[in-house]
């Protein structure tokens, strides 16, 4: 391949000309000049040689994403709509602000430190990290991260995080049950810590403001084994008789199980109503669709780069700690239990559950707004 040098004795010029316009410099150099360089590149397809370029500014050029997750759960962690949008927005907004994104995923909190402390990556982008991990990761790496939906405030001081409303999410989902007139309700998960641990804190704080006592019975604990939850879906049916509705910890479980209870004769949501968070693509294509949290996933992965290229070029972030607001999607997946009774204001009773701020003439316990609430005429 023809190198800056042997084209500048070709053209007359300095190999510093060369180089200025091969990388855009051009506001020294004169445009027949210009004209010149490019079609000398042209002729000679021309590629820079990138890694000498970085190893002269002493920066790799890449930037790394790691992501921690369960083997049990996933055998492919990107087949989650999830995992795959998010990758695919990092790598975008990483490929737009002229680096490369390294990908690696494991179960194993050291195998991954081993294997990015052995890229130079110039920063770091991690998901999945427990609390435990991020005190060692950030102690074995002295690079710029920025972590996704993680919660690591009691062994990592001063981290960067960029997430979702998870608890607030999770409240207002199980309020919209209650205000439908579901009071049995379970919480489905596979864990409790991180993400999901904050989402069953919401749905935990929407069953106590309405008086609905929380026991371990309202927690489902879901058992995956790869991709076969054959055996995690029989213990779920065989609660159904139970509760009136699921509260999900993600789509990806509210639609698995929506189907298999549709598979074995269980209507939704005639006979149970179920809910998830994220609202992904597994939320539009069952039927009934499914009624969920909407999470931006895609800015999620955007504002990430964003925080950690400011970090690379050591330039002022802003807020460390960001929680992106999430909103209910309604769909077809949760049935109306009652209405409430107060019949001058014909209002439905999930209604009248959200509206607080003024008195409801006769007050009706269970009936009208659960009793506690008052609604303005």
């Amino acid at each position: 391949m023809i190198t800056i040098k042997k084209m500048a004795e070709l053209l007359g010029t300095s190999t510093t000309t060369v180089s200025n316009v091969i990388h855009g410099k051009t506001g020294e150099v004169s445009p027949a000049m210009v004209e010149k360089v490019q079609q000398l590149l042209l002729e000679y397809d021309y590629v820079p040689n990138i890694n000498a370029r970085n190893l002269a500014r002493n920066k790799s050029g890449i930037i790394g994403l790691a992501m921690k997750a369960c083997r049990d759960k996933y055998e492919n962690f990107i087949k989650d709509p999830f995992a795959g949008e998010l990758t695919g927005a990092v790598e975008s907004c990483v490929r737009a602000g002229g680096y490369f994104t390294m990908l690696y995923i494991s179960d194993d909190i050291t195998e991954i430190i081993s294997s990015v402390a052995s890229w130079n990556v110039d920063g770091l982008i991690l998901h999945g990290m427990q609390a435990e991990d991020g005190a060692k990761i950030t102690e074995k790496i002295k690079k710029p991260m920025v972590f996704i939906d993680c919660y690591l405030e009691e062994t990592v001081p001063d981290y960067v995080n960029v997430g979702s409303q998870d608890r607030k999410g999770c409240y207002d989902i199980t309020r919209y049950l209650i205000g439908h007139g579901h009071e049995r309700i379970a919480f489905l998960a596979d864990n409790r810590f991180g993400v999901d641990f904050e989402r069953l804190k919401g749905f935990q704080d929407a069953l106590r403001e309405a008086g609905i006592l929380y026991t371990e019975e309202h927690f489902i604990m879901l058992q995956p084994n790869g991709d076969d939850l054959s055996k995690t879906l029989d213990d779920v049916y065989k609660k159904v008789g139970d509760f009136t509705a699921f509260v999900c910890a993600s789509d990806y479980y509210a639609a698995h199980i929506l189907n298999d209870l549709k598979d074995r004769g269980v209507k939704i949501p005639e006979d149970i109503s179920i809910v998830g968070f994220d609202d992904n693509v597994y939320s539009q294509i069952v039927r009934p669709a499914l009624t969920t949290v909407h999470q931006d996933v895609t800015e999620k992965g955007s504002l990430a780069v964003d925080k950690l290229l400011q970090m690379i070029q050591q330039e002022e972030i802003g807020e460390r700690i960001i929680r992106l607001p999430v909103e209910i999607v309604e769909r077809d997946s949760v049935k109306k239990e009652r209405e409430c009774m107060c019949k001058q204001h014909a209002f439905p009773f999930f209604f009248c559950h959200f509206l607080q701020v003024a008195f409801c003439g006769e007050k009706r316990k269970r009936n009208c707004c659960h009793g506690d609430y008052k609604v303005l005429i």
